[in-house]
């Protein structure tokens, strides 16, 4: 299992008329907090897009819990459970400064070959920076 932790503070364009986070929003979160993920694996967006590979959003799902407020530090912690193959899934929890978990998420995205428009298996370079966090260590 991948878990990365990733601070945001929310602004005040974040927020709706009634001072919480809009709910639309937390999905920008999402996708904030999976570029990060992978740019701390040494994997940018823009170099998978490189080698014809995009990502694009397959399912989207979100469980709203505590809203979070304008000024709020919030934690966004993304989850991978599982190694990709075709499809990839990122877990989410975003949590407040006082650890008060806030929502819950999960988006699903594809791999797609920008040369046909056709699903194709997660590349190498993903999985390759993924594995270890896979792996059981044998005593």
């Amino acid at each position: 299992m991948y878990q990365f932790d990733y601070n945001y503070r929310i602004r005040y364009a974040d927020i709706d008329q009634m001072g919480y986070m809009y709910y639309g929003n937390y999905a920008r979160l999402y996708e904030i907090g999976r570029v990060e993920a992978l740019r701390s694996l040494g994997l940018r967006y823009r170099d998978l897009e490189d080698t014809g590979v995009i990502m694009p959003v397959y399912e989207n799902r979100s469980r709203f819990i505590v809203p979070a407020k304008y000024d709020d530090l919030v934690t966004i912690r993304v989850i991978i459970k599982e190694l990709p193959k075709v499809r990839i899934v990122f877990n989410y929890e975003i949590y407040n400064e006082e650890d008060t978990l806030l929502h819950t998420g999960e988006t699903t995205l594809v791999f797609l070959k920008t040369a046909n428009n056709r699903i194709t298996f997660c590349p190498k370079e993903i999985l390759d920076r993924l594995l270890p966090f896979f792996q059981t260590q044998e005593k």
